[in-house]
């Protein structure tokens, strides 16, 4: 099965946000092929998540995966760790109250 560019992936994540008017930016912008995408969430109380996507062994799909959560600077941290290993990687912050990220959401999974 044919993969989206990361860059048409982000472009298609941001503008369905921007329908729910939850705000994201683009903090790193990774390669725009086949840079990994990672999306933090902040639920602006101090408190993060991080996720990113990954190989479902059982079921054969790549899906959303919570890589670790906590204060939003724990998160940060592991952001720049990654980013130290990876730096083609792209960073996506979604700014919600209410923890809405749509990562789970038909035609983004």
């Amino acid at each position: 099965m044919a993969r989206l560019t990361a860059r048409f992936w982000v472009d298609a994540y941001l503008a369905r946000l921007r329908v729910y008017d939850i705000p994201a930016f683009v903090v790193a912008h990774g390669d725009d092929t086949g840079g990994i995408v990672l999306v933090k969430l902040s639920t602006l109380d101090g408190n993060a998540a991080l996720f990113h996507k990954s190989f479902d062994l059982m079921s054969g799909e790549r899906t959303w995966v919570e890589m670790t959560s906590g204060t939003e600077a724990d998160v940060d941290a592991s952001i720049a760790k990654q980013r130290g290993f990876d730096p083609d990687l792209w960073v996506i912050e979604v700014e919600d109250r209410q923890g809405r990220h749509l990562l789970f959401d038909e035609g983004l999974s």
